[in-house]
């Protein structure tokens, strides 16, 4: 990896990919996509393995920036979550890409801004705690994130993460019914 790599960057994208990848699991098994889903987790899951000190699997990481790119687009016009998912997508095609910094000519914070805009163009009121709006919520979830990274480490954003995933995955539960 060359020196060009932000590992924060790059662990806070995944933390996003997951969190809001609960509610994409659910649209997904819906829309007959949750294989597409699998196959970007699996490349996510590598990129934390990576962070966590193991090797990086490029063929996997080309299959889950592959499908992320289509995922959004295979995606039925008329179910609810479209562009939800379609900004997942491309949070997800941007931390792949993260991983090969001489490749990509964006950084983090332009990965993740696709997290805030998926989370704002959630397609139904929801209330999450005190927040009213997946859009504020989120935003508070990447701050959260980053604070639980630097001060607890990559363990605590892991954890944090699946915790924040749940609420997501609820919300979407909620939205289809």
């Amino acid at each position: 990896m060359d020196e060009t790599f932000d590992a924060v960057g790059e662990a806070l994208c995944c933390a996003a990919a997951i969190r809001l990848g609960g509610a994409v699991q659910v649209l997904t098994e819906r829309s007959g996509l949750l294989e597409n889903y699998n196959s970007i987790m699996a490349g996510v899951e590598n990129i934390t393995a990576f962070l966590d000190g193991q090797e990086l699997d490029n063929d996997l990481l080309g299959h889950a920036f592959a499908e992320s790119w289509s995922l959004g687009a295979s995606y039925p016009t008329g179910l609810a979550g479209r562009t939800f998912v379609n900004d997942w997508s491309r949070l997800v095609f941007g931390t792949v890409g993260l991983t090969k910094p001489k490749q990509c000519n964006f950084g983090a914070a332009q990965a993740l801004d696709f997290a805030s805009q998926a989370a704002a163009a959630w397609p139904s009121a929801v209330r999450i705690g005190s927040f009213d709006s997946l859009a504020r919520f989120e935003l508070a979830c990447q701050q959260e994130a980053e604070d639980r990274l630097r001060k607890d480490g990559l363990p605590a954003l892991w954890k944090l993460a699946e915790v924040r995933s749940k609420q997501y995955r609820q919300a979407a539960e909620q939205l289809i019914g």
